[in-house]
């Protein structure tokens, strides 16, 4: 089997791992603004953050040979960003065959006019459908970090598209002893999900940073804060995936990426920072070059719940955490406490 590629990010370059490793031919390319990582791929054979270096049967390419590398292939994997979301439209999905499968590790969710959320997915198909081009495509959610991956630390993902012959195809062809693979054709349910964690992972890492603003960097680290922001973050993705129409299977993979975001990554940083005190500009400053997809896809969702109130769709007394790290990206605020009494309820007869 030939699999390719396309984008050499992080999670895009871990991938080529376990479908190499099961005897494929693998073929990753750069897209345009990747020319120095496959520089340093086809110097090194290894990526600088990988404790590994990349199986005998990868290759590298550089985008001007996308569509010659990508014929033949059996599917193609799409690497890029969220920032590439429109890119990877134009490019890539307008030119490729629409009988090649694709399977996305691109995370974020689209707002529409009255407030809905859209996946990258469903996004990229109705684009599709407007200029006469019919295809599906797959993605893939879930808690794995890329460079444990690449250590072989176990991890159960999920892969959702509408096309179920190609998700069982694609799963085949990448399941490891590491890399455990559900299969669903919940494709809003997963994608929303595991965009969600984006916002809400930094929504609870806020409370690590003000345990640093109030206590100091030597003091331990607590855990009261963090587990109180993680219950209001269960609360309202719940609630979100309700209105989205997700199952309880993609909502228990989103809230397992949740966690693991909390732990570690760009995420956990923005949201620490922003406890401390930083507003958005100075984040943005102090993380300079690395890419901060969480900060636009809270943004994203914040503005949608807003939309969503202001037609009689939603209550915004129901997600308090979420519209407080939205205002404190929108506003500006240097101020992050948390709105402690707004997630408390009272059930009682």
């Amino acid at each position: 089997m030939k699999i390719t590629i396309i984008g050499a990010g992080m999670m895009g370059s871990a991938l080529a791992f376990p479908a190499a490793e099961n005897g494929h031919e693998v073929h990753i390319v750069g897209t345009c603004l990747d020319d120095s990582i496959i520089d340093g791929y086809i110097a090194t054979g290894k990526h600088e953050k990988f404790c590994r270096p990349f199986p005998e049967n990868v290759q590298f390419h550089y985008f001007k040979d996308w569509e010659k590398v990508t014929e033949g292939s059996d599917f193609v994997i799409g690497g890029v960003s969220s920032f590439g979301v429109d890119w990877f439209l134009e490019e890539i999905l307008m030119k490729l065959d629409p009988k090649m499968p694709v399977l996305s590790v691109t995370k974020g969710l689209r707002a529409t006019e009255d407030g809905s959320l859209m996946s990258y997915p469903g996004y990229w198909e109705g684009e599709l459908a407007k200029r006469g081009i019919h295809r599906t495509i797959c993605a893939v959610g879930g808690p794995c970090t890329s460079y444990e991956l690449v250590f072989m630390d176990p991890t159960e993902v999920g892969f959702c598209g509408k096309d179920s012959d190609a998700l069982r195809m694609m799963k085949e062809a990448m399941k490891r002893p590491y890399y455990h693979i559900s299969l669903t054709n919940d494709v809003i349910g997963l994608e929303s999900a595991v965009a969600l964690k984006n916002a809400y992972a930094m929504a609870v890492t806020l409370a690590v940073g003000l345990n640093i603003r109030w206590h100091g960097e030597s003091e331990p680290e607590h855990y009261n804060s963090q587990a109180g922001t993680f219950s209001q973050a269960v609360r309202e993705t719940h609630a979100l995936m309700q209105i989205q129409g997700g199952t309880f299977e993609s909502e228990c993979i989103g809230l397992g990426d949740l966690y693991v975001t909390i732990f570690s990554g760009r995420t956990r940083k923005c949201g620490v920072l922003m406890g401390k005190g930083l507003n958005y500009e100075q984040v943005t400053e102090a993380l300079a070059g690395i890419t901060l997809e969480s900060l636009v896809i809270t943004r994203v969702m914040g503005q949608a719940i807003r939309r969503k109130a202001e037609l009689g769709l939603v209550d915004l007394d129901n997600f308090p955490l979420m519209m407080h790290i939205a205002k404190v990206l929108d506003e500006g605020m240097a101020d992050s406490n948390l709105p402690w009494e707004k997630f408390t309820y009272e059930h009682l007869k």
